[in-house]
């Protein structure tokens, strides 16, 4: 009596091609939206801390300032900015955020445009290995 005995194996791998230029192309958008996000971040924390007429010795609020002002140095004087007393209502601050939101968002276009790659359909491949065991008693 003998006994057969088949093992079959099918083995499928699907490849999606330009799939790593996709994930690229997201990785540096949502880079780019993090950037910004941060930035009008700050650039709103110094609109608040400068309409309360915060402390500029205390090193939290001079930090902000200092660096803050490296961005908005091109928008000093765009606008006339109200104040009363210690209190300031910086509208060159909201024109800026406006300016570097209109750039990030141009920036994303330009990545998008540049480096994205629609999708396309996978490619399929399937492999079967059979193998047969013959036991002969």
């Amino acid at each position: 009596m003998s006994t057969d005995n088949r093992m079959t194996q099918v083995t499928t791998s699907q490849r999606e091609p330009d799939r790593e230029q996709r994930i690229f192309t997201f990785k540096v958008t949502q880079l780019i939206w993090l950037l910004l996000g941060f930035l009008e971040a700050l650039i709103a924390i110094r609109i608040g801390l400068r309409l309360i007429g915060a402390n500029p010795a205390s090193l939290i609020v001079s930090m902000i300032y200092g660096f803050t002002s490296l961005f908005l140095f091109p928008f000093s004087g765009v606008v006339n900015s109200p104040a009363a007393g210690d209190m300031v209502l910086e509208l060159s601050s909201m024109f800026a955020m406006v300016i570097y939101a209109l750039l990030a968002w141009g920036l994303e276009r330009i990545v998008w445009l540049a480096f994205y790659r629609p999708r396309e359909s996978a490619v399929g491949t399937t492999e079967t290995t059979t193998s047969e065991h013959h036991i002969n008693p």
